[in-house]
């Protein structure tokens, strides 16, 4: 009987891939997403030194409707962009955390983008 590897940890060796070849600096940090089936989180950090500069997920107290949609992801990305702005960061470099680029991943920067984010 062929075993099949997990889709989480083919995941997280194209995350490990990717992760190779992008970091974030104090110029451009990283915009990080992680997404579960019921919630989604992001965040912004500084790889050279080694901080999260702000983050918004579905987890919040603020947050009050579902979690694991589109219409979440993507108001997620406005309110972590808006955080980003009061922080002073405009630009970042996108990692999507191995997942594709699809779907809520891809609202989720759709809703930074309009929000004022450049990437």
């Amino acid at each position: 009987m062929v075993s099949k590897p997990s889709s989480n940890s083919r995941r997280l060796k194209r995350h490990v891939r990717v992760r190779g070849k992008i970091s974030g600096t104090a110029d451009r940090p990283r915009l990080n997403v992680f997404r579960s089936n019921m919630h989604i989180y992001a965040q912004i950090i500084d790889d050279a030194a080694g901080v999260t500069i702000c983050s918004a997920s579905t987890q919040e107290k603020d947050f009050t409707s579902y979690g694991g949609n589109k219409a979440a992801a993507r108001e997620i990305g406005k309110i972590l962009a808006g955080r980003a702005k009061a922080k002073g960061v405009s630009e970042v470099v996108f990692d999507r955390g191995g997942y594709l680029y699809h779907g809520r991943v891809k609202e989720l920067a759709d809703g930074a983008r309009e929000a004022g984010l450049q990437f």
